[in-house]
């Protein structure tokens, strides 16, 4: 298993955060990236560094999407803790720390992407090799869209940089339009798929294939096809299903991915880059400074380590799984139990209630919370045939009998459920991916892209808040406020999203 991207991207770390360091849009000295830019290795230390962005991006959809949506009770044994806010719609989160750092860290990965881009342009020369410049241009251009991407589906409008620019000139930037910002992810994702390799080395696994490029566009386009919800929020109404069947179509006739017989076996720690992986966030172990991952035991008690034995991962409590995802599961789908944990004992004091176990291998709990050695698969060949059903079912070219019913029964079949479905519908569909991907982060935006945000959060928190009292649901709590320190820096420039 190589890993080379996050072993290099370590060995550059300290060279670049000095230059990208906390507020998004710092300038970048003339001198530096001159100096640092000055021949082709370099280049490609820049690329594993933009890369290295993506290394909390798991914590995000953990925090912000999964802890959001109906998956999960967000409630702690003493103390508040910051998911609290999140999974309770509470108005004053503009301080929460995930909210800040989603946007933080997402601007510093644009940042990285820009600096990039603009050496490319200025000093790419000197890589003397205009395939591998064309490359690394489309590998910065891919993760901008996707740090961008990321942005639009949690704060909407955001301001749209594609330069480096000084400290002056960022402040003088406001909040853009979701759909111009939407403009440069589409533009970026199709330099990225015409450029990107379709193969991917085996040294360079966790670099971006034309195929993690389309996926991405595909979902892009479905995105901005949802409802707008009269918010300026991810969705603008738009009719692209076909856009994206077409993407997904092409990913599926390239007959580089497969659909793998085992569930568990797609998330095995020994069986990492498999063939149901289109995209994913490479980690590796035991490195100094860290290069692995925190995701694993996000959402995973202390104490339930502490009753294997082992140290604690992240000093925090249960996060448990809502009833209405528990009893979702039909008898016999294989998912259930090996994505979820029911009950254990610690110092003689038992816990029912039940958690997300899905990415914990517990023969490989490591010394410290933020060394997990296994990979986030971030796009996977089961969701590419799913978001295709899902683009059928909105009309898009394909048959619902094998489009639609006959893989969501590949899926099931999976599962150890044997009764097959027909005739299935986008309620019955999201229902069917809400256990799929369950503990992937998909929830939320899943419920946002449908059109069923507003009508599942107010049913669930009506009939399955059992553990806290919820706000009451509003449309506006589809996005997030921006963080409040950007509003202190840039006001009267920027103005809060309406709900907060």
């Amino acid at each position: 298993m190589n890993k080379n991207i996050f072993i290099i991207s370590g060995l550059l770390l300290f060279l670049i955060t000095s230059c990208s360091r906390d507020l998004n849009l710092k300038p970048i000295s003339a001198s530096t990236t001159v100096t640092f830019y000055a021949n082709a290795n370099d280049f490609t230390q820049g690329v594993y560094a933009a890369y290295s962005s993506l290394r909390t991006y798991p914590d995000r959809l953990l925090n912000l999407s999964e802890t959001r949506s109906d998956n999960l009770y967000a409630v702690s044994d003493g103390g508040v803790r910051d998911w609290e806010g999140i999974n309770d719609f509470q108005k004053t989160i503009a301080s929460n720390p995930y909210v800040g750092s989603a946007w933080t860290n997402n601007y510093n990965g644009i940042y990285k992407c820009n600096v990039l881009i603009d050496e490319l342009a200025k000093n790419g020369s000197v890589i003397n090799d205009n395939v591998l410049q064309t490359r690394m241009e489309a590998e910065a251009k891919f993760l901008r869209a996707f740090f961008y991407f990321d942005l639009i589906r949690t704060f909407g409008k955001v301001p749209l940089v594609d330069k480096p620019l000084s400290a002056a000139e960022a402040l003088k930037i406001g909040r853009t339009a979701v759909s111009a910002v939407y403009d440069l992810v589409i533009s970026d994702l199709k330099f990225a798929s015409d450029n990107l390799p379709e193969n991917v080395p085996s040294a360079e696994k966790g670099r971006a294939s034309k195929y993690a490029a389309k996926g991405m566009l595909a979902l892009v386009y479905m995105t901005r096809s949802g409802p707008t919800y009269d918010i300026e929020g991810p969705g603008l109404g738009l009719n692209e299903w076909g856009q994206a069947v077409a993407l997904l179509n092409e990913i599926i006739g390239s007959n580089k991915f497969s659909f793998l017989t085992s569930y568990p076996d797609i998330f095995n720690y020994g069986n990492e880059n498999n063939g149901e992986v289109v995209f994913d966030i490479q980690y590796v172990s035991g490195a100094n400074p860290s290069l692995g991952s925190t995701f694993p035991s996000l959402l995973v008690p202390d104490t339930y380590f502490r009753s294997m034995g082992k140290v604690d991962q992240n000093g925090l409590s249960i996060r448990p799984i809502s009833n209405s995802l528990f009893n979702s599961y039909e008898p016999g789908d294989t998912r259930k139990a090996f994505s979820i944990k029911t009950g254990y004992v610690y110092n003689r004091d038992a816990e029912t209630r039940s958690f997300y176990l899905k990415y914990l291998d517990t023969t490989k709990v490591p010394t410290k919370a933020v060394d997990w050695s296994v990979n986030y698969i971030v796009l996977r060949y089961t969701d590419v045939l799913m978001l295709k059903a899902e683009c059928v079912l909105h009309g898009a070219p394909g048959s619902l009998a094998t489009d639609v019913d006959a893989v969501v029964n590949q899926v099931r079949t999976r599962a150890g459920l044997t009764t097959p479905k027909t005739n299935i519908t986008l309620p019955q569909l999201m229902d069917e991916r809400r256990r799929e991907f369950a503990a992937e982060g998909s929830r939320w935006h899943d419920l946002v892209r449908s059109g069923l945000v507003e009508t599942v959060m107010t049913s669930w928190i009506a009939a399955d808040d059992v553990q806290h009292k919820i706000s009451p649901f509003q449309k506006e709590y589809i996005i997030y406020p921006v963080p409040q320190s950007e509003m202190d820096v840039n006001q009267p420039l920027f103005q809060q999203n309406t709900g907060y």
